[in-house]
């Protein structure tokens, strides 16, 4: 089969697209023939070896842990799951991934995949929408009547924190720049602010929030202004730069996202049932892959990009 793979760390060049052999099923893990995978910016930060302390890699390593297919093989001990189901996953880190024709998936990751949207967009939900749904509801506790504020509510996270958030009845402020800005205001957000305009803190000057999401990295004079926009007792939650202590009581937490199948599951229901849209901004043959990451590290990479074997 066909893969895209690096035998060492480096720059995009190290990213080759090539001949492997296909995997084959262990027990209590099913193969998957890859309808598409979608590129993450922390998987720059890994090709690169700036994170290999917490995410080791051994070569040659095939990336891309987001995944959206059809199931062709089981292994031994597999429950539940059958031969052609489609489905979707959020996969180990470390493990070869899902820039390939066909990866090898630990069946308890799997959530079959949203009907309603075509099954290669799919893989633009699983990490982007787990790390949102983590942020909001492990970290954050946000409930209904809650103000929050999404700084970053354009990127890819983002745009599912802004839904989820609404839908639970928080009264949302969202950052967006031009580009992003009509798509989050498509999902309700109550005010958005042009951040190229004016800077975050500058424009709510005065305002406190239940909750504030960071998902945009920030010096650490610009964390301490934004955990200054939480009111006491509130909670700051960052996917990005940890922030210190403010002594208002304000809890501070960072997100670091995990595989969950049933929250998966229930992010696929939302969009089956159209409370979740996914948005895809771009969709390239995955030995482009290499190009993306270029794009991505030169901020010219569009937004939410899949890649299709």
């Amino acid at each position: 089969m066909k893969a895209v793979r690096y035998h060492s760390y480096g720059d995009t060049g190290v990213l080759v697209h090539e001949d492997t052999d296909l995997p084959a099923a262990g027990p209590g893990q099913v193969v998957v023939k890859v309808a598409a995978t979608s590129f993450n910016p922390v998987d720059v930060a890994i090709r690169a070896g700036y994170v290999r302390e917490v995410f080791p890699l051994t070569f040659p390593h095939i990336p891309n842990f987001d995944l959206s297919g059809v199931i062709t093989a089981i292994g031994d001990g597999v429950e539940g799951w059958s031969e052609g189901d489609a489905v979707v996953a959020f996969l180990p880190m470390t493990t070869p991934g899902a820039a390939a024709e066909y990866t090898v998936v630990p069946a308890g990751i799997l959530a079959a995949a949203p009907r309603s949207v075509d099954l290669a967009d799919a893989a633009a939900l699983p990490a982007v929408g787990l790390t949102a749904w983590q942020a909001l509801y492990e970290h954050a506790a946000l409930r209904a009547g809650r103000h929050i504020l999404i700084n970053g509510a354009g990127g890819a996270v983002g745009g599912y924190a802004t839904q989820l958030a609404k839908r639970t009845g928080a009264v949302v402020t969202a950052t967006a720049g031009p580009r992003s800005a009509g798509r989050i205001r498509s999902y309700a957000a109550d005010q958005i602010v042009n951040h190229t305009e004016t800077p975050v803190t500058r424009a709510l000057e005065g305002r406190r929030f239940d909750v504030v999401l960071n998902l945009v990295r920030t010096s650490p004079e610009e964390t301490a202004e934004l955990t200054n926009l939480v009111a006491d007792d509130g909670v700051f939650v960052s996917t990005t730069t940890a922030a210190e202590d403010t002594g208002r009581g304000v809890r501070v937490a960072q997100v670091f996202a995990r595989s969950d199948a049933a929250q998966l599951a229930e992010l696929v229901a939302r969009v089956d049932a159209g409370t979740l849209k996914i948005d895809v901004a771009g969709r390239r043959p995955l030995a482009d892959l290499a190009a993306v990451h270029e794009e991505a590290v030169t901020g010219r990479l569009a937004g939410k990009t899949i890649l299709i074997p």
